[in-house]
Formats: C-alpha cells, sequence, structure tokens
C-alpha cells in the first residue's frame, strides 16, 4: 500500500506553511493516526519547532555525523555512496520527524546540475534526484506512518523540484494579499512543468531495480491563513484579494476555468479552511512548544484564551479530517 506523501507548499514565504504542518502533524497524532514529518527547508522552523535547542545541537554535531536529512544525503552529494540508513527522531508515540539541516541548501547545487543529465540515463542522477523520495520510504518503515507531512521552504528551486517530486499530494497555505496570488499563478504552471519533465526522464531509467517516485504532486487545496493579515490593512483591500482566490487556484494550479466565478472560499470545496491568528495563543504556545489546541491552563491558557483553545482544537480538528479523507488517511473510530 502506498503511504500519501502530503507536501505544504507556497512559493511566497510568510504564509503559515511551518506552522500548519506542525500543527497538522499534532492534530492527526491526536486522532490516533502515526505520522511522519520531513523538514526539507534549509531555515530548519520545523525541526526547531519540535526539538529543543539542546537536541539541535545533537542532531547538527560539527563532525557532521548526525541523523539530520543532510547527514543521510550528504553521501551520495561526496559521491562516496548511496544514502545513509534513515534514523528517525521520535516526538512522540505517533509523530516521526526526520531532521532539517542548513546545510541542506548545498545540495541545491547538485540538485540541479544532474536534472538535465537524467536525459543522458545517468544512474547517479537518478539516484540524486530520487534521494528525498528514498528517505521517506526508509522512514516510513521505522516510523510505521500512515501519512507524511513535508515542510519547503518557499522557492521554486532544485531542492522544492526534488520534494515535489517525492510528493503524492499538495496544499497550498495562502494569505489574503496580492503576493500570495501572484504566487499561485508561477505555482501552477510550474507544478505542471516539473510533472511532465519527470515522466519524461521516468522512462530513462536505466537501472530497472532503482525504484523512483511517480511524481504524481496532485494538487488537493488551499488553507487560507488571516494570521498574515495586519490589523492596520482596509477590510476592502482584505476582501478583495481573498475574493480572488478561487478563481485564480483553480485557473493556474488544477488549469481548469471557474465554473462559478462568484464561489467564495466560504464555499469552494478547494478550501481546506479559513483560519485566525490565534494571537494571543501562539506566544504561549511556543514557550510550551506546544500545538496551540493542546495549552493548558498552566501554559497561562485561562478564561477567554480556554475557549480559544477549543475553537482552534475544532478548527484543525475539521481540517485534518478534510486532508484525511482527500488522500485517503483512514483515522480510528
Amino acid at each position: 500500500m502506498s503511504i500519501p506523501i502530503l507536501t505544504f507548499f507556497n512559493n511566497k514565504g510568510r504564509v503559515g506553511a511551518t506552522w500548519m504542518v506542525y500543527h497538522v502533524a499534532h492534530m492527526f497524532a491526536d486522532c490516533g493516526v502515526r505520522v511522519l514529518t520531513v523538514d526539507l527547508d534549509p531555515q530548519c522552523n520545523l525541526t526547531a519547532a519540535f526539538v529543543n535547542d539542546i537536541r539541535l545541537e545533537e542532531l547538527w554535531p560539527e563532525n557532521g555525523t548526525g541523523n539530520s536529512i543532510f547527514d543521510i544525503i550528504n553521501p551520495l552529494k561526496r559521491g562516496t555512496g548511496d544514502i545513509k540508513p534513515v534514523q528517525i527522531e521520535r516526538i512522540n508515540d505517533n509523530i516521526s520527524l526526520v531532521p532539517g539541516d542548513i546545510a541542506l541548501s548545498e545540495f541545491e547545487g547538485d540538485i540541479s546540475d544532474v536534472w538535465p543529465r537524467c536525459l543522458g540515463k545517468e544512474e547517479r542522477a537518478f539516484r540524486v534526484i530520487s534521494a528525498f523520495w528514498r528517505v521517506i520510504q526508509d522512514g516510513i518503515i521505522p516510523s510505521r506512518a500512515s501519512v507524511v507531512l513535508v515542510d519547503l521552504g518557499p522557492n521554486l528551486g532544485a531542492i522544492n523540484r526534488a520534494a515535489m517530486i517525492a510528493s503524492t499530494h499538495v496544499l497550498v497555505p495562502l494569505a489574503p494579499d496580492l503576493f500570495s496570488l501572484q504566487g499561485l499563478r508561477n505555482l501552477g504552471p510550474t507544478l505542471r512543468k516539473w510533472r511532465d519533465e519527470w515522466k519524461e526522464r521516468l522512462q530513462k531509467n536505466p537501472d530497472k531495480h532503482l525504484i523512483l517516485p511517480g511524481g504524481e504532486m496532485e494538487p488537493i487545496g488551499y488553507i487560507v491563513m488571516q494570521h498574515s493579515v495586519r490589523q492596520d490593512r482596509p477590510a476592502k483591500a482584505y476582501e478583495k484579494w481573498i475574493s480572488r482566490i478561487p478563481s485564480i487556484y483553480q485557473q493556474y494550479v488544477i488549469d481548469a476555468q471557474p465554473e462559478n466565478p462568484d464561489v467564495s472560499v466560504s464555499n469552494d470545496p478547494l478550501c481546506f479552511g479559513l483560519f485566525k491568528h490565534y494571537r494571543s495563543l501562539m506566544p504561549m504556545a511556543q514557550e510550551a512548544r506546544k500545538p496551540v489546541f493542546h495549552l493548558k491552563p498552566a501554559d497561562g491558557a485561562f478564561g477567554s484564551h480556554t475557549r480559544a483553545v477549543e475553537s482552534a482544537r475544532a478548527d484543525f480538528e475539521k481540517l485534518t479530517r478534510k486532508i484525511a479523507e482527500k488522500i485517503g488517511v483512514k483515522i480510528p473510530g
């Protein structure tokens, strides 16, 4: 059985992708689903959210013998071998992590260089391009994961292309602003280009024993992150941008003409949720190193905060169940 690999991706930054991966992973775990999270963003914000500074130092030792994503693929980069065995980081009984690494950015040039060489049927080129996917497949076994969630940086570079090739599904976090809409206009055509180019390369795999990803990267929808809205922005401007999201997403990401140009995010089946800022809860959650819906009175969440925590839990449970249904993950009970 193929395990779905869901990547949260937008080539426009500051839309809450890492925040969303972190919370959805915890909600899946709360629902009894084992999750493997993979940090492929060289900024490593997801890893920093999951593990404390002391553990980070252990994951990134100066001698380069850690268990981060870069350590796993480094033999392949150096030309001394293939990927190392994956040693996942256990966050809790239901969440595992392939830790990120700032050094991953050094792999960008290698991935870019070998992309055209796949057309020449060069075996190493295919091993480099498929490295992330093979790391994920190796990590699924010890984590016993039913779903994989991947966090990426906000760009259309070679690392993200290889990560998207490893993905079966894509969910796009958005902010209601011009930059996010412009990002959608770039993202959709790029995903289709990457998918088509990878299909061409798959036919040239020189090693029949080297199993490669299918490169489905199916867009399943979007999430609107209201927390990116500035308080001083006029309401009319906010409504202007958010009203355009459904048609822009359909036209540029799924390459279809909108059937109903009057559809809004509130009734768009492709919209997985409209999330508010949770402004008062975010500092508490960061301090307590837990998702907002796990906050307790001991963390400072009492009074009106208690209702906000309950609201957050309801929002994320609804989102996570919708994701599970869409990508074929069974939630117990």
